[in-house]
């Protein structure tokens, strides 16, 4: 392969990859938001389950 060629493939490659990463979407301000929402929401859930778990072990008479 010719220098020339060489140097326009990868320039056209380089130009593809640029363009293809500038049409990621930006996560705005309320999809962060809610993200940290689910999480919260997550979170919530896994000590209301601990804390059940916990009810159920005592009324049993089990201790952890």
């Amino acid at each position: 392969m010719k220098p020339t060629r060489i140097f326009g493939a990868a320039a056209i490659l380089a130009i593809s990859i640029t363009a293809l990463s500038a049409c990621q979407k930006q996560e705005g301000p309320m999809e962060r938001a809610g993200k940290d929402l689910d999480k919260a929401v997550q979170s919530v859930g896994q000590q209301v389950e601990k804390a059940g778990d916990s009810i159920q072990d005592a009324a049993k008479g089990d201790k952890k």
